[in-house]
């Protein structure tokens, strides 16, 4: 919830995360990834994403993020799977995608 000089200036939409949480859970994400080969890039995306998400203010109203790192696994899984099927040019909805599944586990607080 946005404070009272927030509002009194106008400023009813921000972010509030710091720059050390931002570079501790990229550092955090990057070491589980690579220990991993890439198996748990789906866990480390949602940590980072959720971080992100859930310090964003729009208009007055905190946004949560509500994904989970199974949940993307599922669809990894499936996305990769038709990648391999169509020689690769399914990867160019990979994106657009994983937007989608973003989108569809991000809500708003209050």
């Amino acid at each position: 919830m946005p404070t009272t000089n927030e509002i009194r200036n106008g400023r009813t939409s921000f972010f509030d995360g710091g720059l050390v949480s931002l570079i501790g859970w990229s550092v955090l994400g990057t070491i589980i990834t690579a220990f991993s080969f890439g198996i748990l890039y789906p866990w480390a995306l949602v940590m980072i994403y959720g971080w992100k998400i859930n310090h964003t203010v729009i208009d007055g109203h905190r946004m949560q993020f509500n994904g989970s790192a199974l949940g993307l696994f599922g669809n990894w899984i499936k996305w990769l799977f038709f990648i391999v099927i169509t020689l690769g040019i399914y990867g160019f909805w990979v994106g657009i995608k994983l937007e989608d599944w973003k989108a569809r586990n991000t809500t708003f607080i209050n």
